[in-house]
């Protein structure tokens, strides 16, 4: 008896669909690209203006080919069941090549949410494969091909061995670099401020001899002086007293960015990290109601939320959390180009609590599960109110505003996050008058931007339309693996190497770091997956002033490879030895490469020596680069290993360890800088942010300084409560 077949990309998303269906059915998976561009050639035919992909099946997916086709011949229907994003719709297009079918013949089936109503809706409502998404996604894949196999290797021609440019990586990385030089070249200026203390509540100078203050009036210490001994002898009056009620509206669901930026800042999540995770739960995880997926589509920069799941939404706030709480809303993408998927990202059945789950999720698993189920709730809930209050005190020669809040109503609050802290001010009265118990001015430097974090890259690539859902993540694991940038205490600092690049990038090819023509690049591709541009014809576009670009910087980029000849000679061929620059600094090669590929790592004859003693041995140590930078090694290897680190770890002098009383060090690891106990191993402690000495209001332990949301706070290392500096 023939079955009818169903084929998806993931295993994991095979195996829950068919424990929704009965034994008409055979679900298989075709693990991703069943086929490609080749990797070792252009794999691009042109002829006549046409652009003709010469794809391939993979190495690793030929046994796979040869199962769907077998499959698929004996089949009473094949369904394409791929993801619901134009990479989907492209991945069925070739699995429909590959099986001999037609692919715009074949039922096309979609689905937001992998459960068993979804499955069998969907396949009640097939659809036919979408062929302008599919030329949308071909497109990005040959206009991607062609920068990258004919600027990468100008690059390493150029420049060094180990270099690629793409299309959004480069747009990327440009912004990396020039946040670098921003803050290489920021000078601080100073500016200062007056603050007056009435009834121990403190209030900013805002009015000095009639005129408004700005943030740089105040220029120096003399001036602020004056001002600080005029002033604080004078009585003031309260001259107003400002009530008002301000909201803090609940937040929209998690779209692909907003997930991978709060994942990032509130669980410490990589974007890649947070994907994988995603996708678990969205193909399917063990719940107590059997194998099902537990969220929706996680590639999306949609914010629609199914009519189905609002009304579940705010039907469990008013059973569970409070009639007074939930409040139906629609929230709207403001990027226009929104089209990749139907709905936000959220939990596919509201009634399946994070407590439900704790004995079925991995820790991870059930944290990200937890955020994106209370993101969701939130959003159906009603605003926060604060009720805040302004005093205004005042004289003939200045004037101070104080400001106090006091949370009204919690809102969202019920559930998603902590709200500030009241800020509550002692009574006063209109006409009251008083003096201060004191007059203080502060000197403010101005700061240099931050660097980026992968969250806040994600959300300038976002706002600049650079890239699309599915490309953040692996443009900045990218980034990484090639060297351009290193996480140091989760910023993005970018290494000499990409200054190199993009210097070069900006004054030959100045399109492909551009933002804006980035951008224009993906609103042609969101034009050809609704059928309004016609896909040749752009790559036609691109492709001409690109090659003379192309051919113009082979002829007038000067090489900026070092090659700097030493007393030696190759001991395989007999040729001058150089020095060389390549992906992990400078090593010894032969001059006469590629013919001769002789290389040796400098440190083989170039040892530095210091004045330090193996405390194994006894022997002298010398100083060695790896790949993680220099270090200490003991001359005496390989009969003595001892190795450690260049530079002792900084103590820090004001903090002593909580649990044993040791000193707190900083310390490096692959993962960015972190701080830990210097009496490790016997003592465990370790923290990811610099401890303080101030005590966590709710347990007592020590707390730790981070920025978080934007702003710096204090959170504790043991509880994760925070509070504000």
């Amino acid at each position: 008896m023939s079955k009818k077949l169903i084929i998806v990309e993931s295993p994991a998303k095979a195996k829950t669909i068919k424990n929704f269906l009965g034994r008409d059915y055979d679900v298989v998976a075709s693990k991703g690209h069943i086929r490609d561009l080749p990797k070792t050639s252009f794999g691009i035919k042109i002829e006549d203006d046409k652009f003709i992909p010469q794809y391939r099946v993979t190495k690793d997916h030929q046994s796979i080919a040869k199962e769907l086709k077998e499959k698929a011949k004996k089949a009473e229907t094949v369904y394409i069941a791929t993801d619901e994003d134009r990479e989907g719709e492209a991945i069925g297009y070739h699995i429909a090549n590959v099986i001999g079918k037609k692919p715009e013949e074949l039922p096309r089936i979609v689905f937001h949410e992998i459960t068993k109503t979804a499955i069998k809706n969907a396949l009640n409502n097939p659809r036919k494969l979408d062929l302008n998404r599919v030329n949308a996604q071909q497109a990005r894949r040959l206009l991607d091909r062609i920068v990258g196999y004919k600027l990468s290797p100008l690059l390493n021609k150029k420049i060094q061995k180990g270099l690629s440019a793409g299309r959004v990586q480069s747009a990327a990385l440009k912004l990396v670099v020039d946040r670098e030089r921003e803050i290489r070249e920021f000078k601080p200026q100073e500016y200062w401020s007056i603050e007056g203390i009435f009834k121990k509540k403190e209030g900013s100078l805002i009015k000095y001899n009639g005129k408004k203050l700005e943030k740089f009036d105040i220029k120096t210490k003399d001036e602020a002086e004056s001002i600080v001994n005029e002033l604080k002898p004078l009585e003031y009056t309260v001259s107003k007293i400002e009530k008002k009620k301000t909201k803090i509206k609940s937040p929209a669901p998690f779209m692909t960015s907003t997930l991978q930026q709060v994942a990032s800042s509130e669980l410490g999540f990589s974007p890649r990290k947070t994907m994988q995770i995603a996708q678990k739960l969205y193909e399917g995880v063990k719940t107590p109601v059997g194998e099902t997926g537990i969220i929706t589509y996680m590639r999306t920069d949609s914010l629609n939320i199914a009519k189905e799941a609002q009304e579940a939404a705010v039907k469990f706030i008013k059973e569970n959390i409070g009639e007074n709480y939930a409040e139906p809303k629609t929230y709207k993408t403001k990027s226009s180009a929104a089209q990749e998927a139907h709905e936000a990202i959220r939990p596919v059945d509201v009634r399946l609590t994070p407590e439900d789950l704790k004995n079925y999720l991995s820790k991870d698993e059930l944290k990200l599960y937890t955020l994106i189920y209370n993101r969701f709730l939130a959003s159906q809930m009603k605003d926060a109110q604060y009720e805040t209050q302004n005093i205004y005190l005042t004289n003939e020669k200045g004037e101070f505003k104080i400001s106090g809040k006091k949370l009204v109503f919690d809102g969202f609050y019920k559930v998603y996050g902590k709200p500030s802290a009241d800020e509550l001010l002692p009574e006063f009265s209109e006409g009251e008058k008083l003096k201060p118990e004191d007059i203080k001015a502060t000197q403010h430097f101005t700061k240099p931007p931050e660097r980026y974090t992968e969250a806040s890259l994600i959300k300038k690539l976002e706002s600049l339309g650079i890239g699309r859902p599915s490309t953040y993540a692996p443009t900045i694991t990218l980034l990484q693996n090639r060297n351009y940038v290193e996480v140091k205490e989760k910023k993005l600092h970018p290494t000499e190497i990409a200054f190199n690049v993009i210097e070069t990038l900006e004054r030959y090819f100045p399109n492909i770091v551009d933002a804006n023509f980035t951008a224009n690049m993906e609103e042609m591709l969101d034009k050809i997956a609704v059928g309004k541009k016609e896909w040749q014809e752009m790559l036609k576009e691109f492709y001409g002033p690109f090659m003379q670009l192309i051919d113009k910087g082979y002829k007038e980029i000067p090489s900026q490879k070092i090659a700097k000849p030493i007393d030696e000679t190759c001991p395989q061929c007999g040729a001058p030895l150089v020095i060389r620059k390549g992906r992990f600094g400078e090593f010894i090669a032969c001059s006469s490469y590629p013919k001769c590929k002789y290389t040796r790592p400098i440190e083989e004859k170039e040892e530095k020596k210091v004045d330090v003693k193996c405390d194994k041995c006894g022997a002298d140590m010398v100083v060695k680069r790896g790949k993680n930078g220099e270090f200490l090694a003991c001359s005496n290897y390989p009969e003595c290993k001892n190795t450690k680190p260049l530079n002792e770890p900084e103590v820090l002098e004001d903090v002593k360890c909580p649990e044993c009383g040791g000193d707190i060090v900083k310390r490096k690891s692959r993962r960015g800088e972190f701080y830990g106990c210097s009496n490790y191993p016997e003592c465990n402690f370790i923290s990811k942010y610099r401890p303080t000495n101030e005590k966590c209001p709710e347990c007592g332990y020590i707390m730790a300084k981070r920025t978080y949301r934007g702003k710096e706070v204090l959170e504790c290392i043991k509880c994760k409560t925070r509070k504000e500096i």
